[in-house]
């Protein structure tokens, strides 16, 4: 072996695992899983291609993927969810794509400096919230950790890009402090139906700028259908002067509206057709785990999805209500790691008294030692006291399964989040209502 690859989630609370010690006692020296990832692209000397971002990395990753693959370009990635099997080429999904195109694309997590390793040609930020709070203080920490990274993009013969959710405050603030960095900037954003594109795009060349000159804007019309889809009627991808391109998405939600554009200028700057853009755009379907349909059984519908921070499951909420109107909705979540949950707790309340119904399982530890600051009960309760919504905390996630299973009702839809061992709530969830309805 001539290194290990580790994760911080398992040195920050367990460094002496048996695996570390056997390395360091055989002189094996241990690396990041992100240097790891640096290092294959180098060596293939591919190009770096980083989605960063508080919310939204994967997705956004993936469709990257999908759009340079459908461009004919071939690409390798790491992604942090599940890959469908036709863009990974395998016999099953996986956080990998081997290609033999010029690009490596990544998701970049920002935790504890992840990230860090990626020096990218191309760069992405979707957004930059408060997130990890015991490693940031606060958004302006999130926000000094993007833009130090930024700062690190790879500084050769071609000079870097930044594509950047102009639309999103933390994003903004990113770009506001770019003002001297070397390298140039595509700033995007999505407006309504109502808002003039070309106006916006004007502002944002004018706002927008960095030692190598003002932005490139790239603005959408995000044009809602019944169903939650919609499209987008995008200005600045094609040609100067050129027609707006319309492109359909298959995702719903505006955050993923906002993801779908990310992805797009991301592809065009790496050097897919404006056409294949479009396609791509359209014929997406997601990551796994990203509000993944488990089941429809008997009439309750079971969604799974990824979200563990109160503005994550407050754009979950919006797309879900978009695509199931009307219907009743249970949010079940699985917090994850103590010390979010205990930061964040008013903030997961006022978004969870948002549902009709509220089931919060067991807190999923994570890397956290103390696991006596706050509890699934805690929240619950602090739900319950907005004097809206009823909350309940059944216990762990098998106990929560098995509990909503005699609770839910024709017509329901349960929407199951949480970035832990949550899955396994929707997964006996179904399998429950399947023996249930005898399917």
């Amino acid at each position: 072996m001539d290194r290990l690859a580790v994760t911080k989630a398992l040195t920050a609370v367990e460094p002496d695992h048996a695996e570390l010690v056997a390395a360091r006692q055989s002189s094996v020296p241990a690396t990041s899983v992100q240097q790891l990832i640096a290092d294959a692209a180098a060596t293939r000397k591919q190009k770096l291609v980083a989605i960063a971002g508080t919310h939204g990395k994967s997705t956004t990753t993936g469709w990257v993927v999908h759009m340079l693959a459908m461009a004919g370009l071939d690409p390798s990635a790491f992604v942090g969810a599940l890959l469908p099997t036709p863009l990974t080429g395998g016999s099953r999904a996986s956080t990998v794509r081997v290609g033999r195109g010029a690009h490596f694309v990544v998701e970049a997590d920002e935790y504890a400096a992840n990230f860090d390793p990626y020096r990218p040609l191309i760069g992405a930020v979707t957004n930059a919230d408060w997130d990890h709070p015991d490693v940031f203080a606060d958004r302006a920490e999130v926000v000094a950790a993007f833009v130090g990274w930024i700062r690190g993009f790879e500084a050769g013969e071609q000079r870097p890009t930044l594509v950047a959710n102009a639309g999103d405050g933390g994003a903004r603030e990113v770009l506001g402090a770019l003002g001297d960095w070397h390298g140039r900037v595509v700033a995007i954003d999505v407006v309504t139906a109502t808002d003039d594109p070309a106006a916006r795009m004007a502002e944002l060349r004018g706002d927008v700028a960095t030692a190598a000159g003002s932005a490139h804007a790239i603005v959408a019309r995000w044009l809602r259908s019944p169903a939650g889809e919609g499209s987008l009627e995008i200005h600045g991808l094609g040609p100067a002067g050129g027609a707006p391109l319309i492109a359909g998405l298959a995702l719903p939600g505006r955050h993923n509206a906002e993801n779908a554009l990310v992805a797009a200028a991301v592809a065009l700057a790496a050097g897919a057709d404006p056409a294949a853009i479009c396609t791509g755009l359209a014929t997406f379907a997601g990551v796994g785990r990203r509000l993944e349909l488990k089941g429809d059984v008997g009439g309750v519908v079971v969604l799974d999805d990824y979200a563990h921070h109160p503005t994550a499951l407050a754009a979950t909420f919006a797309a879900v209500a978009e695509r199931y109107p009307g219907r009743r909705l249970w949010a079940v979540y699985e917090p994850l790691t103590y010390h979010r949950t205990a930061a964040m707790l008013d903030a997961f309340a006022e978004v969870l008294e948002r549902a009709d119904r509220a089931v919060i399982a067991q807190v999923h530890a994570g890397r956290d030692p103390d696991t006596t600051i706050t509890s699934a009960t805690a929240l619950a309760e602090a739900v319950a006291r907005r004097g809206k919504t009823p909350a309940w905390a059944p216990g762990t996630v098998e106990e929560t399964a098995d509990w909503l299973a005699t609770h839910v009702e024709a017509g329901d839809v349960v929407l199951v989040m949480g970035g832990g061992r949550s899955y396994v709530v929707a997964e006996r969830l179904v399998a429950h209502l399947e023996a249930r309805t005898g399917r």
